[in-house]
């Protein structure tokens, strides 16, 4: 054969391989792990994620869903993956594989597995006070509301400190200001906790200066902890948590587009919420501007791709690519219950550290499952009984979000083949 034959079947090898990957990226083919030959060939029916496919349509037709993308994992394979509609319906841009999307609350199970590298590398403990490394948080009190016409407060000290196992498991007496109407969620309402322009040093400072719901350790109520335990990591290691996460896990596992906010050259990615007919759209933050308070529990933009690594790191017992982040005892103690049977969960529903477990009396079918969802209505959750990883990621309205994210995963169930 000539030279110029060769150069010629090279260039068509490689012609050939270019539109292989197209056409895989077009068709929303992860590349962080092998995708299966088809869904039966690891356990999964596609008759029903078909139905889930179709389903979405439908919330996309009736306006509650803009584009979406899912997929399911099984047997360290990808089973499903599908990307539906628009990443910005006003632009009439489609949905990619690649679309950004703020995660919100599933910005946590980062930190909290960062919290357990420190935890193995013996510079913090779970039974560490957090005024160990938050002084102004020492001597922090509990508001009981008065009697009374007008919402006032009493001060009263808590049984025990707050400890980091009380942020990382949600026991901390810390709360979102906007899930309740007591006299203790209007102080933080008031304080506006939580603002992109306050930075985490003196957002542990406003905080310090409010009222705890509750003693530590004596019942679970979501809330700030998450985003305390970032501002305790940036002390531990003396840098913005930004940079903590990115040394720790984001850069070694290959997370590239993931971060506190979408940088200009990537804003044409960026997924939006559209409000639906007659409804007025949930306030989202500007994923273009890069925020002084780098939110623990809630701050950071993230891909399909990007979510996978961390998830498949997680379903791996700590391990990904050969790179071990946490030890698999550690995870296995991060996945199981460690409220202690304290009030505050849904039956069936305890929380480890940093995610939700399902326990008894959930159907057996879902025990031991964990993961977590974002305000957007992101969802993702491991099955390490079925060897399974599922992420949903959507932007959508406060209305809509629990039943869709709720309806993704019951379906995904279905679709085990038993």
């Amino acid at each position: 054969m000539n030279d110029d034959r060769i150069h010629q079947n090279r260039v068509g090898a490689l012609g050939l391989a270019l539109l292989a990957t197209f056409l895989l990226g077009a068709s929303g083919c992860s590349t962080v792990i092998p995708r299966a030959g088809s869904p039966e060939e690891v356990g999964m029916s596609s008759t029903k994620l078909a139905q889930i496919e179709a389903v979405t349509g439908d919330h996309m037709k009736a306006g509650l869903v803009p584009g979406a993308v899912m997929l399911v994992a099984r047997k360290g394979k990808i089973a499903w993956y599908k990307t539906l509609g628009h990443r910005d319906r006003d632009a009439a841009d489609e949905m990619k594989p690649d679309s950004i999307f703020r995660i919100y609350s599933m910005t946590k199970p980062l930190v909290s597995i960062a919290t357990m590298m420190l935890v193995e590398e013996g510079r913090l403990q779970l039974s560490d006070p957090v005024a160990k490394f938050l002084p102004e948080m020492q001597g922090m009190k509990i508001g009981i509301e008065k009697p009374g016409p007008d919402p006032a407060l009493d001060l009263i000290a808590p049984q025990r400190e707050m400890t980091v196992h009380d942020l990382l498991r949600h026991t901390s007496g810390l709360i979102y200001g906007g899930r309740g109407v007591s006299a203790v969620n209007a102080t933080y309402q008031k304080a506006r906790i939580g603002n992109r322009d306050v930075n985490n040093r003196d957002f542990v400072s406003q905080v310090a200066r409010l009222p705890l719901r509750f003693s530590p350790g004596t019942r679970w109520e979501y809330g700030i902890s998450t985003d305390v335990l970032g501002r305790v990591l940036e002390v531990i290691e003396g840098k913005p948590l930004s940079q903590v996460l990115d040394e720790r896990l984001i850069r070694p596992l290959g997370m590239v587009d993931t971060g506190f906010f979408v940088p200009a050259d990537k804003l044409h990615r960026a997924a939006q919420p559209w409000p639906r007919p007659g409804v007025a759209p949930t306030p989202r933050f500007d994923v273009a501007q890069k925020p002084a308070f780098e939110s623990g529990g809630g701050g950071l933009v993230s891909t399909m791709d990007d979510y996978l690594r961390f998830a498949t790191m997680l379903l791996n017992g700590g391990e990904f690519a050969g790179k071990r982040y946490v030890n698999k005892s550690t995870i296995d103690l991060m996945a199981s219950d460690q409220t202690g049977g304290v009030p505050g969960l849904a039956p069936g529903l305890g929380f480890g550290l940093g995610f939700d477990i399902r326990i008894p009396p959930s159907p057996p079918a879902v025990l031991g499952e964990y993961g977590w969802a974002g305000n957007a209505g992101t969802r993702f959750w491991i099955d390490p009984k079925n060897e399974l990883i599922a992420i949903y990621m959507v932007q959508v309205g406060d209305g809509d979000r629990v039943m869709l994210r709720n309806q993704f995963q019951n379906m995904v169930r279905e679709a085990i083949i038993k």
